[in-house]
């Protein structure tokens, strides 16, 4: 039995399962279109038994976390979800600057944004209109890391970072055994792609991420002074917009909202 000097000492504690499967069913269906779905799609989505999924929902019900759909098949996020994020504090000028600028851009853009900051060679997503957007392919992007090198986002925001933070960065993504740290130690690739980006005056990626080749996405960092403390993009479908509409519409729309950011962070008394 752990005694009152050893609360601190995380290896004393095993996992509670029940709860680490209670959290992956509801972070399973708020990524679910309107954050409703049925016993049988969240057991594929995680992975447990239809009977633990179905218990586990229960649960949650219980507790005003899910609810019933009219139906009486299919569950939706309840209200207590919202009131746990009540004390949940962001990145200050994330939540005071960035994210109503977002809101407000949203109607002109159409396309979903995303706007990440760096952290251990990645890009991680700290606010999104995916949510809002009606032109999103997805739902939940907020905490998703996105890949440096060939994502508008990490490309945005390694063109015009801190000389010092990007090597750092450069010499992290180098140590990767994956396609991503090959990619990195052609400094040739690597230099080229950072000059044409800072040329153009914007990043932009055309299906290099893989997993996501299917989409066209733009990317403008977001500044203090002359150094980018990350970036956002606009996610478009390849087959859906021409270059032309992406240069002449889309990206003035984009810089325009990604300078208001940038803008109000250094007005930020925190700035």
């Amino acid at each position: 039995m752990p005694t009152s000097s050893s609360f601190g000492d995380p290896s004393l504690y095993r996992e509670v399962r029940g709860l680490s499967r209670g959290l992956a069913v509801l972070r399973a269906l708020n990524a679910m279109p309107g954050g409703i779905g049925g016993v049988v799609e969240l057991a594929r989505l995680t992975g447990l038994h239809r009977t633990t999924v179905k218990r586990l929902l229960e649960t949650l019900k219980t507790e005003g976390l899910v609810h019933h759909k009219d139906d009486g098949l299919s569950y939706a996020l309840g209200f207590e979800v919202r009131r746990l994020s009540e004390g949940y504090v962001g990145a200050d000028w994330i939540d005071r600057v960035a994210a109503p600028a977002m809101r407000a851009h949203l109607r002109a853009l159409s396309w979903p944004s995303d706007l990440a900051t760096p952290d251990g060679g990645f890009m991680i997503v700290r606010e999104s209109t995916h949510r809002v957007s009606m032109l999103s392919q997805h739902r939940a992007t907020i905490g998703i890391r996105i890949p440096m090198l060939v994502s508008s986002l990490g490309r945005a925001w390694l063109a015009w970072c801190a000389d010092e933070e990007r090597e750092a960065t450069l010499s992290l993504l180098q140590e990767r055994t994956d396609p991503i740290g090959e990619m990195a130690r052609d400094t040739a690739y690597v230099k080229r792609v950072l000059r044409e980006t800072r040329r153009r005056g914007y990043a932009m990626n055309r299906g290099e991420w893989l997993t996501e080749a299917s989409v066209t996405a733009v990317g403008f960092p977001i500044r203090i002074g002359e150094h980018a403390i990350g970036a956002i993009n606009l996610v478009l479908q390849n087959n859906a917009v021409t270059d032309r509409e992406i240069a002449t519409r889309y990206v003035p729309l984009l810089r325009t909202l990604a300078d208001e950011i940038s803008e109000g962070v250094a007005r930020s008394p925190r700035g």
